[in-house]
């Protein structure tokens, strides 16, 4: 099989960087179905020091975002609890004239659990309500096929399904306690 390598913006909390390093060293390492980017160990150490929201976002569309086509992001136990993941997911979804969104792929971690608060499921799950929506999500991929399907899904959906993209409300100011 012959994968398009896509580079992929990897949202994530840092209580899952084990797991999120086993990720990016058995799909983008090992298997090379993407290309990683982003903030952490397995990936560039660049970290933006700002609460002015309107600076963070734009940084990190500017230095993280705008080389890369899909945004993953990992959901584990307090992902949600993060400013940053929030501030990446908005900035993922933005668009404009000059500005085309990523596509967005929800992996959900072994730790993951499914009572997230309201704040986070009105980025993430309103755009993947029900089957004709902006974003995708699936459970930790078990082979490189499922997982490079996932991503080309959400790729072709910035062109096709943009229209459908909701990225409205408030953006978290500080971290939430998990």
């Amino acid at each position: 099989m012959s994968l398009v390598r896509r580079k992929c913006f990897i949202s994530y909390h840092h209580a899952d960087q084990d797991s999120v390093d086993s990720f990016i060293r058995n799909f983008d390492h090992g298997f090379d179905c993407f290309i990683a980017r982003g903030l952490g160990q397995e990936m560039t150490n660049d970290i933006i020091s700002s609460y002015n929201t309107d600076y963070v976002m734009r940084q990190i569309r500017e230095r993280f975002l705008r080389d890369s086509t899909v945004t993953i992001v990992m959901l584990g136990r307090c992902t949600w609890s993060r400013r940053y993941v929030d501030w990446e997911i908005q900035s993922s979804l933005r668009q404009g004239a000059q500005t085309i969104p990523n596509g967005l792929l929800g992996v959900r971690l072994p730790s993951f659990r499914d009572n997230y608060p309201e704040r986070f499921r009105q980025n993430l799950s309103d755009n993947w309500p029900l089957i004709d929506c902006y974003a995708r999500h699936i459970d930790y991929p078990t082979n490189v096929h499922d997982l490079a399907s996932a991503i080309d899904t959400v790729f072709e959906r910035r062109t096709t399904h943009g229209h459908l993209i909701k990225n409205t409300g408030d953006r978290m100011i500080n971290n939430r306690p998990c």
